[in-house]
């Protein structure tokens, strides 16, 4: 499915096989191969949080260089940057940088408004026009402040580039005193940034949990995302990789109760039909192609 933009033409993709999605910092180009080989679905290289003021420009160019060479990796994963975000000394820098180096899309942090978005885009619009030949980059948006919360459904919708939204529970709660522990505040800012992605037809992700050694906590609330129909979690340890695949990855039964779904759609040919003493309409078949398409199974389509 394409989108149509003011200059551009990207993927609109409501729901990737996204699981996992790693960070590494920028500045630790021998973590980059573990990174890569780790099974995440994607790898987000981080030139924000991760890196000091002093590192920048070094972190800038070891990343650039791993993008350069991403096309001779046997298993290639989607390749995100954060960059800095827009109102610092380094984001110009950074999106010209990475618009020559080729990411699938740049993870943009504290967004706040539409307007940062379409201030984004520009910016990387340009860079890219420098950067002749390369294939757009996508935006992929974090929501971690209270404002950002509160405009999300049009902070999704403010431009064709725009990918999906990121939750951020860190830098939202924190200022706030919100208490992460209480799955009650967790849910609140999950749903509403899914109703606000969902409004745009995007995908979400869930944030990082930072403590590396909870496996339980960190299933919890990957279990969580996922009921409510959020694609995958970011991770910051490799270790993490294999708890959020295993929780994001549709199981047998999951997948079989799909395709025998959407067999019987086909079969019927109607807008309303009853599998199983219960009525099936045009949403759940909807769901159930998703759920195939996203595991790459030809009984998705229509």
């Amino acid at each position: 499915m394409w989108r149509a933009g003011s200059s551009t033409t990207l993927p609109v993709v409501p729901n990737p096989f996204v699981r996992s999605k790693l960070f590494v910092p920028g500045t630790r180009p021998e973590l980059f191969p573990k990174a890569l080989a780790s099974g995440a679905d994607a790898v987000s290289f981080d030139l924000e949080d991760a890196v000091s003021p002093a590192h920048k420009a070094q972190a800038r160019a070891q990343v650039a260089a791993a993008l350069n060479g991403a096309a001779r990796l046997p298993r290639r994963p989607l390749m995100i940057v954060r960059v800095n975000a827009l109102d610092s000394a380094w984001f110009e820098e950074d999106v010209r940088a990475m618009a020559a180096a080729g990411p699938d899309w740049i993870n943009l942090p504290k967004v706040a408004s539409a307007a940062d978005v379409q201030a984004a885009a520009a910016a990387l619009e340009s860079a890219e026009r420098e950067a002749a030949g390369r294939v757009p980059i996508g935006l992929l948006l974090n929501i971690e402040t209270a404002m950002g919360l509160q405009h999300a459904a049009e902070i999704a919708g403010a431009h064709p580039r725009v990918v999906g939204l990121q939750l951020g529970l860190a830098d939202l709660f924190e200022p706030l005193g919100i208490d992460r522990r209480d799955p009650a505040n967790v849910h609140a800012a999950m749903f509403a940034l899914r109703m606000a992605a969902g409004a745009a037809g995007l995908f979400a992700l869930d944030g990082a949990c930072p403590d590396i050694a909870d496996e339980s906590g960190f299933r919890a609330e990957a279990a969580m995302a996922r009921r409510l129909g959020f694609a995958g979690k970011s991770c910051i340890h490799p270790k993490q990789v294999a708890w959020a695949n295993d929780v994001f990855s549709p199981d047998a039964a999951a997948l079989a109760a799909a395709r025998r779904l959407v067999d019987a759609a086909d079969a019927a040919g109607l807008g309303v039909f009853s599998l199983d003493g219960r009525m099936v309409d045009a949403p759940f078949v909807e769901r159930a192609r998703a759920l195939l398409a996203a595991v790459g199974d030809s009984s998705s389509a229509a």
